[in-house]
């Protein structure tokens, strides 16, 4: 019974591997299918700030000519949007529209004392235009919260006088400024609302009048102010939500996604799901960027964003800045200018993305549409996904295959009835960590092939003669380790391991298949939901390919166990284990959209970009591969060679993690992937051709070092 099985096992394994190559095969479709979703949105929308600019107006001499004179030149720079939030007194006082007075300021007005049990708002509008557009907001705004309002006046203008203290009034969102709405839109710009779920209770005949309104205007996207979207607070109760939404799609207006914010805005995904995924993403340079980076910096920022994270939106801020060197506020706007428009040196964003095939307009959702077929192929990409996990499983624990695909098959069945998207993601980083990991055990069980039977010791209790040359022996020792292989000359060798290296690539490109087939999803694409583990498929194929290493390629894993707690652990071994989880911390902190890069770095990634287009990963083509390459012809003769193989996991990894940012491009991963491999070969090669002159040169001296002590 137990050798019927072992046998079914052995056979299964076969099975297996084939049913992950189809698995693999099926997903090709949807990656295709992808690409061409990915090609149905390429207008691009530059939106600045329009508080930001009523904010460096306040410190000129004459505001509201400034903001005139700006809108000129930002249309003719390449700005074609304004975003306008929901009005509060400080705004409308910095765009002239009224001025807000305390209790105290407003009877010093009239000359009078302050009164004693008194602390109202007291409001003057600048004229009757303005008085005819704002007084409906603040009247309707602080009815809401019962807070009386009555009539005022002073020097001839109206006013209203609002009982509650200034402070309240001053941080009490009200409708968009419909003054401001009015003049951008006859300036020509589109205009970005920028809403919050703040002006609660959840009004619904407001919010149909107002996007009403915003119908009119030519509004086609809505961006969210604050940590929640419009209606998200009171869904519970009042079904807000389902009722924004509804508004959204009768006017046809869509959302925006902030990219990289550290916490996403609740009740976004629920909203753009409603709404069919009229959704873009959003890119948003900040003040201090605005005013730091150089106009070119900035401009390779928005096509990076827009040709390698899908970026359609682009949202300029700037903030009035005290200069002690000149004495005076200053701001960032001609610099934006420079970075949009370009001068006669540098081109701008607009042309450096109008040559990638961007052309700026208004940014536009990306048009998908699943058909069945895409989902039979997303099933059988999923059986390839449990094929492979049980495939790993079985690398380590033989016995288990058949039961580890069994349960796989079972328990992602029962996953799918409760929640088809952890099912997706689940199998995916499962399939994210097999694959390399399969790979690389792939690759040195083909070193092992090689080496089989070829083994010979040095100075070793597996010695059975002693070299005999002794300054062969110096270098055996120097360059082999413990023990060393016969057989392969250096460029069959050579020959051998670029065979390797190419094959272990596909292998780990199967798991990269599996993983963007799984993922064929419009919520990856617009990042509302996002690839999870990546933290742990950093570190899972390394640390297995290490136990794979140092456990499975010996006699047994009982004896190679025994022999790993029978070391003696130095000083040596100490430090060298503290420098290793040194740089296996730094290693983490740099995985994922956290880390942070060095000016170095970034410089040197820039070159990379400029030279080739897309730009390759660093840790791919400049260590894991090289140091591959490498290792798999040193491991072809020297058995320590062999520990390489772990640090070559790191780039296997990398391969099928590229290809998880489903928020890229698929083409663009492609080609960071063949870039990192073609590049890493040639490094890879130049390491080979300086390790062999290395060993050439000490065997010569070795030879001349022994025939000199001889003499």
């Amino acid at each position: 019974m137990l050798s019927t099985y072992r046998q079914w096992n052995r056979r299964a394994r076969t099975l297996l591997w084939a049913l992950t190559v189809i698995g693999a095969l099926a997903a090709l479709p949807l990656g295709f299918a992808r690409h061409a979703v990915e090609q149905t949105s390429r207008e691009v929308e530059f939106v600045f700030d329009y508080r930001d600019l009523v904010t460096i107006a306040a410190y000129k001499a004459r505001p509201q000519d400034f903001i005139r004179d700006e809108l000129v030149k930002m249309k003719e720079s390449g700005i074609t949007t304004m975003a306008v939030y929901e009005a509060t007194f400080e705004e409308l006082s910095w765009a002239g529209r009224l001025t807000v007075y305390s209790s105290a300021q407003a009877a010093a007005l009239s000359g009078k004392p302050a009164p004693l049990n008194e602390n109202f708002t007291y409001v003057l509008f600048a004229d009757g235009a303005s008085r005819r557009a704002i007084e409906p907001l603040v009247r309707n705004a602080f009815a809401k919260i019962d807070v009386a309002v009555r009539t005022w006046s002073f020097g001839g203008r109206e006013g209203l006088v609002l009982e509650t203290p200034i402070e309240n009034a001053a941080v009490r969102p009200m409708m968009p400024d419909p003054v401001a709405l009015e003049q951008l839109s006859r300036a020509g710009f589109q205009i970005l609302p920028r809403l919050s779920d703040r002006m609660q209770p959840y009004d619904n005949a407001e919010m149909e009048a107002m996007m009403g309104r915003f119908a009119e205007l030519g509004v086609k996207r809505i961006l969210f102010d604050g940590e929640q979207v419009t209606g998200y607070n009171d869904q519970a109760n009042l079904k807000s939500l389902d009722h924004f939404a509804s508004l959204l799609n009768k006017y046809d207006i869509g959302v925006a996604a902030i990219e990289n914010i550290s916490t996403p805005q609740l009740g976004l995904n629920k909203l753009a799901y409603l709404t069919d995924y009229n959704a873009v993403r959003l890119y948003s340079l900040s003040d201090a960027d605005s005013a730091a980076l150089s106009p070119a910096t900035i401009a390779d920022r928005f096509l990076l964003a827009a040709k390698d994270r899908n970026i359609r939106l682009f949202f300029l801020n700037g903030a009035p800045i005290r200069s002690i060197d000149k004495a005076a506020v200053v701001d960032p706007l001609d610099n934006l200018y420079e970075a949009i428009g370009g001068s006669e040196e540098e081109p701008g964003a607009v042309a450096k993305l109008a040559a990638a095939g961007f052309e700026t307009g208004s940014a536009k959702p990306f048009e998908y549409a699943y058909a069945g077929w895409q989902k039979a192929l997303r099933a059988v990409a999923a059986a390839g996904a449990v094929a492979v996990i049980a495939l790993l499983v079985g690398a380590f624990a033989p016995g288990l295959l058949l039961p580890a695909f069994a349960l796989g098959l079972i328990g992602s069945a029962g996953l799918y009835v409760l929640n088809t998207a952890l099912l997706a993601q689940a199998l995916a980083l499962g399939a994210a960590i097999a694959a390399p990991t399969l790979a690389i055990i792939w690759a040195l069980s083909r070193v092992r092939a090689h080496t089989e039977g070829n083994r010979r010791t040095v100075g070793g209790a597996w010695n059975t003669a002693e070299p005999a040359d002794a300054a062969a022996d110096r270098s055996d020792r120097l360059f082999g380790g413990r023990w060393m292989f016969d057989g392969l000359p250096a460029g069959k060798r050579l020959v051998s391991a670029l065979g390797l290296y190419a094959v272990t690539a596909v292998i780990s490109l199967l798991g990269a298949a599996l993983v963007f087939g799984l993922l064929n999803n419009i919520t990856y694409m617009l990042k509302l939901q996002q690839f999870r583990g990546v933290g742990l498929l950093a570190l899972a194929p390394m640390a297995l390919t290490a136990v794979y290493v140092f456990l499975y390629t010996g006699q047994s894993v009982r004896d190679n166990f025994r022999k790993l707690l029978r070391l003696q652990i130095t000083v040596l071994w100490v430090a060298a284990a503290a420098v290793i989880g040194m740089v296996g911390l730094y290693y983490l902190s740099r995985t994922g959209n956290a880390g942070q890069a060095s000016t170095l770095e970034l410089m040197f990634r820039s070159a990379l970009e400029s030279a080739f287009g897309v730009r390759p990963r660093t840790k791919e083509f400049l260590i894991a591969h090289p140091l591959f390459l490498l290792g798999l012809f040193l491991s072809l003769r020297y058995r320590a060679a062999w520990v390489l193989m772990i640090v070559a996991s790191m780039g296997q990894l990398s391969i099928v993690g590229t290809f998880s940012h489903i928020h890229t491009p698929i083409a663009i991963s492609l080609i960071r992937v063949l870039l990192g491999l073609g590049l890493g070969a040639i490094i890879g090669l130049c390491l080979i051709a300086f390790w062999q002159l290395a060993e050439g040169v000490w065997k010569a001296w070795a030879v001349r070092s022994t025939a000199k002590r001889s003499d």
